[in-house]
């Protein structure tokens, strides 16, 4: 089992920048890909970026150019650098780890941007 927690999320006005950070626990081993979803009012969970053991990525067009996934893997954390935030980016935002082809889920982290 792998154990995700997400920090970072919160209140901010449209063109502010926030980072988002997911630690995981538990068996960490052999992790392939890291990356974050979100999930909006009245929507589907959407991709948002993801990176892969070696440092593929992946960007929802949406984001690109605003939103940076990065990794510390000597800390088993994922990061989400959100700049320019736009109100079309509130949205609870969820950290997603996958091993040995198992997906995992944190509990998600509210992000809401005011315009």
């Amino acid at each position: 089992q792998v154990q995700l927690v997400e920090s970072g999320g919160g209140l901010v006005q449209a063109g502010a920048s926030l980072r988002l950070s997911c630690a995981a626990s538990g068996s960490i081993s052999s992790i392939n890909t890291m990356g974050w979803y979100r999930q909006a009012p009245g929507k589907q969970r959407e991709l948002v970026a993801t990176e892969r053991n070696g440092g593929r990525t992946n960007y929802a067009d949406s984001v690109k150019d605003r939103f940076t996934i990065s990794r510390d893997n000597a800390k088993n954390t994922v990061y989400l650098q959100m700049n320019s935030l736009k109100p079309e980016d509130t949205a609870v935002y969820y950290c997603n780890v996958n091993r040995w082809g198992a997906n995992y889920w944190g509990k998600g982290t509210l992000v809401t941007v005011s315009s």
